[in-house]
């Protein structure tokens, strides 16, 4: 598949492979305090964690055959954050993540890109089950979760950071 082509559409968004060309919205999005405190990046990102970060979720999509996709606007293509299924080393299980650029927030796009993300996971990745590992504080990602139909499972710590899992089941 061409990297170029959009793995996902939804209403008003493209969901479609993050490339290094995403690169600087990216490290944009990463270096603002309020999107890195939920994701362990008080204060924000460095443009070389970005780098890294980056090309983790590339690497994911050449390990697994997935990973997130860059979440464009549809009517302008700009970039507005990254969603997508992501399980790496170590995960609970197949995740469905979020996470937005400040500009895009309170516009729907996060339920929007999640909605499409589970759907994916379940329709194409065949999952029974998909999760989402959420900051306790993070109270605009667990309504996130709870509009997409997951329901809080447990608490747990993974790599060292408690959180809140939420899921949904295929049944569900």
């Amino acid at each position: 598949m061409d990297p170029s082509d959009p793995y996902v559409s939804t209403p008003r968004l493209v969901l479609r492979p993050l490339t290094g060309d995403d690169f600087d919205d990216y490290a944009a999005m990463m270096a603002d305090p309020e999107v890195g405190h939920f994701l362990g990046a008080e204060g924000g990102m460095s443009r070389a964690d970005a780098w890294r970060n980056l090309a983790m979720i590339i690497g994911h999509r050449e390990v697994r055959g997935y990973s997130m996709w860059a979440v464009l606007e549809k009517g302008t293509g700009r970039f507005v954050g990254r969603a997508g299924p992501w399980r790496p080393e170590g995960w609970p299980g197949l995740g469905g993540g979020w996470c937005l650029a400040r500009k895009a927030w309170g516009k729907g796009y996060a339920t929007e890109a999640a909605r499409a993300a589970v759907a994916y996971c379940f329709d194409e990745l065949g999952a029974d089950e998909v999760l989402s590992l959420i900051a306790p504080e993070n109270a605009r990602s667990v309504r996130v979760a709870e509009r997409i139909g997951h329901a809080f499972l447990r608490d747990a710590e993974v790599r060292g950071r408690p959180c809140r899992i939420y899921g949904q089941s295929r049944q569900a």
